[in-house]
């Protein structure tokens, strides 16, 4: 079981889901202009997994040093401009993911996947902590055959190690469509930090990550 998976009593399980967001309330100002992806993408790469809900999994990436920008969205569906309520639903094929702009000379894709596997359970089956259903399903979209076999690799070498039970779900899939999610998804973790999910599940999930990537954190976030 991964260091990241812990046990919340049901209640917190009922209360703190990310399926229950923080949405804008009336009267605020709309986001729909903000800018959520860089404005300069020379040079950058781009790497897209899906590993739970994407509030957790854009506040590990966006701590790494050579990471640009992480943008929280929709992959590995099929329907046009899903939303997060068709997306929540169950009812679409997409999964909550996000999508990394990097600088591949300062951290490389083989890392980022290292990231990826050791900050979620990779063996659960459609569910990451209180978060159940296929759009919360383990999966990373490859690009070109080398990320593709650098995923495949680390997967026989996961479930050769021992660390897990049982074998890792994780779908590999090639990459085709990421839609970014709504503006008020964008930076959850840390424009909500008073939200019960972000409390409950992400800040924990993320100190522990902090302490286990120290030497990869951008310096803001070094303890």
């Amino acid at each position: 079981m991964s260091v990241y998976h812990y046990i919340l009593l049901p209640l917190v399980f009922l209360l703190s889901s990310c399926s229950q967001p923080d949405k804008p309330t009336e009267g605020e100002a709309p986001e729909q202009n903000r800018t959520i992806a860089p404005p300069d993408t020379a040079g950058l790469a781009k790497a897209t997994f899906a590993g739970g809900c994407f509030w957790c999994t854009e506040a590990y990436f966006e701590r790494l040093k050579g990471v640009e920008a992480v943008i929280s969205g929709y992959v590995g569906g099929k329907e046009q401009k899903p939303t997060y309520e068709k997306v929540s639903s169950g009812l679409t094929g997409h999964a909550e993911g996000v999508q990394v702009y990097y600088h591949p000379d300062q951290i490389t894709y083989p890392e980022l996947v290292e990231v990826f596997f050791t900050t979620h359970n990779p063996t659960t089956l459609n569910r990451q902590d209180p978060d159940v259903g296929k759009q919360y399903r383990s999966a990373v979209f490859y690009r070109t055959p080398s990320e593709k076999e650098t995923i495949n690799s680390y997967i026989s070498k996961l479930n050769a190690s021992g660390k897990y039970k049982n074998k890792v779900v994780t779908q590999v899939q090639p990459f085709r469509k990421f839609w970014p999610a709504e503006a008020y998804h964008q930076d959850y973790y840390a424009r909500n930090p008073d939200d019960l999910y972000v409390i409950q599940v992400a800040r924990p999930k993320v100190h522990k990550f902090e302490k286990a990537f120290a030497a990869k954190l951008k310096p803001q976030y070094r303890k």
